[in-house]
């Protein structure tokens, strides 16, 4: 997310990041860091990644983030009881100091993403400090502070965008040089992902960290719901409190550019058939006896031509396109900028699932957000679904439309690589 320039800086508080003392993992008392890490919540394919989670250690992660009991209440209270466990045991251990911490991950194919991992100010959107591109399901926002409440904990990092000027006491200068030195932790995950871990406590290394946040803006990549979540907490917490920061990670995409990838629909009880036949005369739609990578490729030409859609779950694809000129005018508001009306998230939602389809998009007893390719695939297959599958919106139109403080659809873009759960967690009343 690009700054507006020293000018506006100065009129505008930007990102403060204080130091925190972290909640980690004692490596020697779990079977190894690798197998306690887990996805953020949302990415989690359930119910089967879920359980294979749970099943690679008993101290996975997924425990405190994705409890799994009978009600919410009793959900909540499990991970509350299994993380005051876990810190009694000795499983997760305080630092000794606040600190910063530098968080690294890289790829087998030659990707590197570095950033800051703090404890950031709260701030409202009215602000311009923190801009959010999506909207929210208000559903996930009560389930995340629920159980933010009962373990008075933040349990795993948003991932938050900003754009450095590379001036000499830059963030990103300070933390590429503290990855020259010996990490905190170093592990290897499942995915292919190494990732490596810093703490900053020196003052002088924290403060020009912080004086060169405090001239940033940043967008919010992954988390939108844990960042509401936060500002709904703090409003319950006079202030001054713990609750007036949330726990991110901020990373510099002038320096590590971040990937942008969609996020697909899982219409539960929408037979492929049943979903292609409302089309008939509102969408061009063409049958593709073609394996999944092929398909994706026609939907990346489909889509640079306009609003474009791939749908599974039959054993085959078929690829959704051309919309009907006057049905996208009878659907999608006219009072938004023209590059929100021209979104593919914007006719998926507007014009598919309100209007043709008749799918509540907030109840997850009918849609299911998955951000794996082949898994929405599958689950369709196995389920008798439809798999709705979206071309990925290019990244500087998220911030553009942010800037106008205009926000996407909610579930509209997947950035990554995302933060592995279980590294770093934030206890509030440390």
């Amino acid at each position: 997310m690009n700054t507006a320039g020293h000018s506006e800086a100065t009129e505008r508080r930007g990102l403060e990041l204080t130091p925190f003392r972290g909640l980690r993992y004692d490596p020697d008392l779990v079977g190894s860091l690798a197998a306690v890490t887990s996805p953020p919540y949302d990415v989690v394919v359930r119910p089967d990644g879920l359980h294979h989670l749970q099943d690679a250690d008993p101290h996975n992660i997924v425990r405190l983030i994705l409890p799994q009991a009978v009600t919410p209440s009793a959900r909540n209270e499990q991970a509350a009881d299994t993380l005051h466990r876990w810190l009694s045991e000795g499983v997760l251990t305080t630092d000794p100091e606040p600190g910063l911490y530098v968080y690294e991950q890289r790829d087998g194919n030659g990707l590197l993403q570095r950033g800051v991992i703090g404890a950031l100010r709260l701030s409202d959107p009215s602000e311009g400090v923190v801009l959010p591109h999506e909207d929210v399901m208000p559903h996930v926002v009560a389930d995340r502070a629920a159980l933010m409440r009962a373990t008075s904990a933040n349990l795993e990092p948003l991932l938050l965008t900003y754009r450095g000027n590379g001036s000499p006491a830059d963030t990103t200068t300070v933390v590429e040089r503290i990855a020259e030195s010996p990490a905190l932790l170093s592990t290897t995950t499942e995915d292919g992902y190494s990732h490596r871990l810093w703490s900053v406590t020196d003052p002088t290394d924290l403060a020009r960290i912080q004086q060169d946040l405090a001239h940033h803006q940043a967008l919010i990549a992954d988390g939108h719901h844990r960042w509401a979540t936060y500002r709904r907490l703090r409003a319950e917490h006079p202030s001054p409190s713990p609750w007036d920061y949330g726990l991110v990670l901020l990373v510099d995409t002038a320096r590590y550019p971040l990937r942008v990838r969609a996020i697909h629909r899982l219409l539960h009880g929408v037979p492929v058939s049943d979903a292609l036949a409302a089309l008939d005369g509102l969408f061009r739609v063409r049958h593709l006896d073609v394996p999944l990578p092929e398909a994706l490729e026609a939907l990346a030409d489909a889509a640079c031509e306009g609003n474009a859609f791939l749908l599974a779950g039959d054993g085959s694809f078929h690829l959704v396109d051309h919309p009907d000129p006057d049905l996208l005018a009878r659907t999608i508001p006219a009072d938004r900028p023209a590059a929100w009306r021209t979104l593919d998230a914007t006719v998926l939602h507007a014009t598919l699932l309100d209007h043709v389809w008749h799918i509540p998009e907030d109840d997850p007893a009918h849609i299911a957000y998955i951000h794996d390719t082949a898994a929405t695939v599958r689950k369709a297959e196995r389920d008798g679904g439809t798999a709705v599958l979206m071309h990925p919106v290019r990244e500087e139109v998220v911030r553009d439309l942010a800037r106008q403080g205009v926000t996407m659809p909610r579930k509209s873009t997947s950035f990554g690589p995302k933060p592995a759960s279980g590294l770093v967690l934030r206890a509030l009343d440390v």
